[in-house]
């Protein structure tokens, strides 16, 4: 059968969501504690990998197995065996049918209509210190209005090439931005961008660039111009992981997955 486990994590101890040979990735703990739970080793595919430091509040990935567990099982067995900055929030199983296609199976990336990130920003003098890793950071004053008039311009369909780094491996740069907003809580300014997949460092790329334009270095139409451009060298820096966090993934309603309600960041706080 397959099955499903939504995921949240702190990803500031991890080299990233994906596998690596040193064991350091979300996804090599995730492994292991499926194969003290079921006894039995197994790989997990997931929504969207996440680079080092960036956080997950609604990661989805699926694995195919012939043990068969209650759902709650596996909430309750794997995080027995997880480290405390990564906890399975729920698990949905799906029963094989005769003669079943790939095209008619759950998959935790194909299936998926649309990913959603959310960056948190302190903008004031002092870096965070209790937020610390869990926040972004600027010093100067940011103009959230510019910025919001920036970000106006990724919405639609766009080749992202300029966001894009040069370690991308997606197929191609064309995506469909649904959101682009940026908003202000206090100190806190709140990034909310919604697609219908990303590119590698897209969404710190784009803060970057953002963060010029509040920061009065470039006009909101600069970023149009990037865009149009598809130059790399043209975009802000990567802006730093500390702040980024998957909040959902989007798939069609008649998957019946459970949400994370009361889990997320959609306030920002």
């Amino acid at each position: 059968m397959r099955v499903a486990l939504g995921i949240e994590y702190r990803g500031t101890a991890y080299c990233g969501w994906q596998s690596q040979p040193t064991g350091c990735g979300v996804q090599d703990y995730v492994e292991k504690a499926i194969s003290l739970f079921l006894g039995v080793s197994a790989r997990v595919v997931c929504a969207g990998r996440t680079d080092a430091g960036v956080h997950a509040r609604a990661q989805v990935v699926h694995l195919d197995t012939d043990i068969d567990r209650a759902e709650q099982s596996w909430v309750r067995g794997l995080n027995a065996h997880l480290p405390g900055d990564i906890r399975v929030v729920w698990a949905t199983k799906f029963a094989e049918l005769p003669r079943q296609s790939d095209e008619d199976r759950f998959h935790a990336r194909f299936s998926a209509r649309a990913r959603a990130y959310q960056y948190l920003l302190l903008n004031d003098a002092v870096a965070p210190g209790i937020d610390h890793a869990s926040v972004g950071w600027y010093h100067a004053p940011l103009d959230v209005v510019s910025m919001q008039a920036a970000a106006a311009y990724l919405l639609g369909e766009h080749d992202f090439s300029a966001f894009r780094s040069a370690e991308c491996q997606a197929k191609t740069p064309i995506k469909l931005m649904h959101l682009a907003a940026v908003r202000r809580h206090g100190a806190m300014l709140i990034f909310d961008f919604r697609a219908s997949a990303f590119l590698h460092h897209m969404v710190r790329n784009m803060v970057g660039s953002l963060v010029y334009v509040g920061a009065g270095k470039w006009e909101p139409a600069w970023l149009a111009h990037v865009l149009a451009a598809k130059d790399r060298s043209l975009c802000a820096p990567t802006f730093a992981a500390d702040g980024l966090y998957l909040t959902d993934v989007e798939y069609d309603a008649a998957w019946r997955l459970p949400k994370f309600a009361g889990r997320t960041i959609a306030g920002g706080i």
